[in-house]
């Protein structure tokens, strides 16, 4: 639509509609107003609403439409299961109807039922969008004896200038209540969440804690049989914000703090005066208290501690992991780590890097066969590319981790295995693939396939384990399967993933993807996971095959939509991101 001939009314073709509006740089006009109503097809249909043209590659005038004639449709797309929530009915045929409903503490916003109906001769669409589950309003009266507690919108960002309440009052008045978070991050300073026992809501005489970042203690335990919450947020910059489950418990104790990874515990009573003591198993070391005790106040002393990979350590087990300090958080700076591997003797060692990530150039891990000097290191690793697999000539191998003063990374996770000399070396699993075939012997093969959504970028499908140059080796490595920077889908339905998955993707990204099905279908993106650097990682996604198609939108933080459709056959998708701080990515299934 250009120029000032004012339009006929339009209806669109499906449950949704998309304006697109676009301005040169010269001469500016007055502009447009128009207004819209959503009604059921019949209703506009017996108004005389003209319809919208039929889809034409040569009308140069229309933005909303795109490529490939309209064809007769019997069924409306499948609508997806809304996200916390359950779906009834699987019938998408003309006149069949779904309902929808929502987990505890959501509430649907939306319709419960919508009905597939005949919007003209050609196209069939739902009466209504499927609905949305949303966190129960901002804050609420809870009672026991259990459940759940979540931030506005979680895990989608809370709003702005957010006071919620939340008071919980245990259903036996003679217990009091047990808190614990799967998840906290809010705006670290600046948004708090303050966790109050009894008495007046906001009372500093009875707060417990006030929480902010993403640091919480393992258990807040009430002393009376109430306990409130209260959100606070300022006027930028949301966060995902929380969940927390809380319990009824007997009084006089302060719950189960749970036990460290890599870590035991003796003490098994929780009541006050008990004390729990810690310990952390072979190759790791404690930090933190290793004793705390039930405090009158219903808290323990301290949160229980952590167990973090120790430094120095000589293995002898004929497998085991070597993890970097800290992993998968970040190691420290001035590090001089050295780990020795003893096996048997006339047997090998051979490692598998399951994650790397350390500074550039500065910080690096060398790998040497222990006790033959004239043989050169078997490896020196830096940067953020997972290193092949190894195995040594002999039975001892050193490995050797130096830090420099300045800027660290996640560091790296290391699995060995021992093996004998008549024999190949268990070749391990892909991370993101499969492997079929589990004999090493001499002539023994294996393959390998990748799964949905990555690709192989080196390696062989298949290995053999073959005699050469005097030793027993596989004839290849192991394929490694990553996800690739972009590419052109034509398969009926698939997985778009950003490079890094399953962990962070990469920094300084531009990745292309082109979907394609065929002429005369439409292309459909569920978003089962979406969280990257807000304002910074971008996706761009358009309603069409090219950078110039028509917009659909910009998506970065958390804020994605629960899936898109497209009008014509194709769809593109451009992710890209800085050199700082990225996250988790995105998991879209597509499909035609």
């Amino acid at each position: 639509l250009t120029g000032m001939n004012l339009p006929s009314p339009v209806i669109s073709s499906k449950n949704w509609l998309r304006l697109h509006f676009t301005s040169d740089s010269n001469h500016r006009r007055k502009g447009f107003n128009a207004q819209f109503q959503v009604k059921k097809a019949i209703e506009l249909k017996s108004r005389g609403v003209k319809m919208l043209p039929n889809k034409d590659s040569n009308h140069k005038n229309s933005v909303l439409t795109q490529g490939g004639d309209a064809i007769a449709s019997d069924t409306c797309p499948d609508p997806g299961i809304p996200e916390n929530g359950k779906r009834v009915g699987s019938d998408f045929r003309v006149g069949a109807s779904v309902q929808f409903s929502c987990e505890d503490n959501y509430v649907l916003q939306g319709s419960k039922s919508i009905t597939c109906q005949r919007v003209t001769d050609t196209l069939a669409a739902w009466s209504d969008h499927r609905p949305i589950c949303r966190a129960r309003t901002c804050g609420s009266n809870l009672r026991g004896p259990s459940g759940i507690i979540t931030s506005p919108n979680y895990p989608v960002q809370y709003e702005d200038n957010a006071h919620c309440v939340w008071v919980i009052t245990t259903t036996d008045p003679e217990k009091v209540i047990k808190l614990a978070f799967e998840e906290f991050e809010l705006e670290r300073g600046y948004d708090t969440l303050t966790v109050g026992d009894a008495g007046k809501v906001g009372d500093t005489r009875t707060v417990l804690y006030v929480l902010t970042g993403s640091s919480v203690p393992d258990l807040i335990v009430s002393m009376s049989n109430q306990m409130w919450l209260h959100l606070q947020s300022d006027d930028s910059i949301g966060s995902p914000g929380f969940k927390a489950v809380y319990q009824e418990i007997e009084k006089g104790g302060c719950g189960d703090p749970g036990i460290p990874s890599y870590g035991k515990r003796t003490g098994s009573s929780f009541l006050h005066g008990d004390t729990l003591t810690f310990e952390c198993q072979a190759a790791f070391e404690l930090v933190g208290e290793r004793t705390i005790t039930c405090q009158q106040n219903n808290q323990w002393s301290g949160n229980k501690p952590s167990c973090v990979f120790s430094c120095f350590f000589n293995f002898t087990t004929p497998s085991g992991i070597i993890l970097s300090p800290n992993y998968p958080e970040e190691y420290g700076n001035n590090m001089n780590c050295v780990w020795l591997i003893i096996s048997e003797p006339g047997s090998r060692i051979h490692l598998i890097f399951n994650d790397f990530d350390v500074e550039p150039q500065f910080d690096y891990l060398t790998v040497k066969d222990d006790g033959i000097s004239d043989l050169p290191p078997l490896g020196t690793f830096s940067g953020n590319e997972v290193p092949s697999q190894l195995a040594s000539s002999g039975h001892i191998v050193r490995l050797e981790f130096q830090s420099d003063h300045s800027t660290t990374g996640r560091g790296f996770n290391i699995t060995y295995t021992t093996f004998g000399q008549n024999e190949c070396h268990d070749p391990g699993i892909p991370i993101n693939g499969r492997r079929f075939g589990d004999r090493f012997l001499l002539g023994s093969s294996v393959s390998f396939h990748c799964d949905d959504g990555f690709v192989k970028t080196q390696g062989s499908e298949s290995i053999t384990c073959i005699m050469q140059d005097g030793n027993v080796v596989w004839s290849s490595t192991v394929p490694r399967c990553e996800a690739p920077c972009g590419g052109h889908l034509t398969a009926s339905s698939g997985v778009i993933l950003p490079p890094g998955w399953p962990g962070y993707y990469k920094d300084s990204l531009n990745c292309e993807w082109v979907i394609e099905a065929r002429p005369g279908h439409s292309i459909k993106i569920t978003f089962d996971r979406f969280q990257t650097e807000v304002n910074y990682d971008t996706l761009e996604i358009r309603d069409g095959p090219a950078n110039s198609s028509p917009l659909i939108g910009e998506y970065h933080g958390t804020q994605a939509p629960q899936f898109l459709i497209s009008t014509g056959n194709y769809m593109y998708l451009l992710f890209t991101t800085d050199n700082s701080r990225s996250s988790i990515g995105f998991l879209i299934h597509y499909e035609s």
